[in-house]
C-alpha cells in the first residue's frame, strides 16, 4: 500500500495529519492538482460548501483517487494547513536567523507581520483554514503547534538579546506574542481595510513593546 495514513499524535508533540501521504512521484503530482482544485474551490465558495465530487472533477481525477488520499473534506483542509504553517515557518526562521539587535528584531518582526497579513487579504484559502481551526480541534492543535514553532524561532532571538532575563518568562512573551498574532490578523481581515491596517499597526506595536522590554 503506498503512502501512510497519520491519524495520532507523535510523541514529538507533533500533531499528525489524517491523510495519506503520496511515495510516488505519479501520486504527489495527482494530490498536487487535487490541493490547487480545492483551493480554488474554497476561495470561491467556502469549505463549507465545497464538494468532494467537485474537487475530483476539477482537478481530473476520478473520486476513488480523490479519497485515496483525503478520507474526507477535512484531510483537504488539513493539508493546506499544513503547508502553509511549512512555508510560514520557513520564512519565520530564515528572517530571524541572524537578528543580533534590538533594531533588527524591530525591523524583521514587523515586515513579517506585514507579509502574514499581505498573505490573508490575497489568500481567501487561508481565511477558510483559519475558520476551520476554530471548529475542529486536532486543527486548533496544529495551530498551536505552528505558534509554538514559530515562538522558538522568537525565543533565540530573544536569548541573544537579553541573555540574563529569565528563560522561561522569555518562553511565555514569545508564545504569546504569536498567538495573540493570530488573533489580530483574523480580527483584521474581518474588517474594512482601512480599520485592519490600524489593528495591525497597533498590534506591532505592542508585541515590539514588550518584545523590547529589558
Amino acid at each position: 500500500m503506498e503512502g501512510r495514513s497519520a491519524v495520532s499524535p507523535q510523541p514529538d508533540g507533533q500533531v499528525a495529519s489524517p491523510r495519506r501521504a503520496p511515495s510516488q512521484q505519479r501520486s504527489r503530482e495527482r494530490v498536487e492538482r487535487m490541493l490547487a482544485a480545492a483551493s480554488v474551490l474554497i476561495a470561491e465558495q467556502g469549505s463549507d460548501a465545497m464538494r468532494m465530487g467537485e474537487v475530483a472533477e476539477r482537478a481530473g481525477v476520478s473520486i476513488g483517487s480523490l479519497y485515496q488520499f483525503f478520507p474526507d473534506k477535512r484531510a483537504i483542509v488539513w493539508a493546506l494547513a499544513e503547508r502553509h504553517t511549512t512555508e510560514s515557518q520557513a520564512c519565520i526562521a530564515a528572517a530571524l536567523k541572524d537578528v543580533g539587535d534590538a533594531e533588527g528584531l524591530r525591523q524583521a518582526f514587523s515586515e513579517l507581520v506585514d507579509i502574514y497579513y499581505r498573505l490573508f487579504l490575497a489568500e481567501p484559502v487561508m481565511r477558510d483554514i483559519w475558520s476551520g481551526t476554530q471548529a475542529d480541534k486536532a486543527l486548533r492543535e496544529l495551530e498551536l503547534a505552528d505558534s509554538r514553532a514559530n515562538a522558538g524561532f522568537l525565543i533565540a532571538v530573544l536569548r541573544r538579546l537579553r541573555p540574563d532575563a529569565d528563560p522561561v518568562a522569555l518562553e511565555t512573551t514569545a508564545f504569546l506574542v504569536w498567538q495573540m498574532g493570530e488573533a489580530a490578523m483574523r480580527l483584521a481581515i474581518s474588517v474594512d481595510r482601512e480599520e485592519g491596517d490600524r489593528l495591525v499597526a497597533a498590534y506591532k506595536r505592542m508585541a515590539l513593546r514588550e518584545l523590547l522590554a529589558e
